[in-house]
């Protein structure tokens, strides 16, 4: 996690659509975080928790370690 936003490394199906999975991803973590920290609720502005983007990409000539350590080097940048 870094200040504003959250890098995943997850293994969908191949018929799974990205767009489907992330809208599940977001809308699930939103309601179980605003459940969970209604404080949070000053903070956002209109009814979105996230933004509307997201960013993905498919591990095709690097490896799932090489993502791993992209990730984890994140925050020393």
């Amino acid at each position: 996690m870094q200040k504003d936003h959250v890098h995943l490394l997850i293994q969908i199906n191949p018929r799974d659509s990205v767009a489907h999975v992330l809208h599940y991803l977001k809308g699930g973590s939103s309601r179980i975080l605003r459940k969970e920290f209604p404080e949070l609720e000053e903070f956002l502005w209109g009814d979105s928790f996230w933004c509307d983007g997201y960013f993905a990409e498919s591990v095709g000539q690097v490896n799932e370690k090489m993502i791993k350590e992209y990730i984890k080097n994140q925050n020393k940048s």
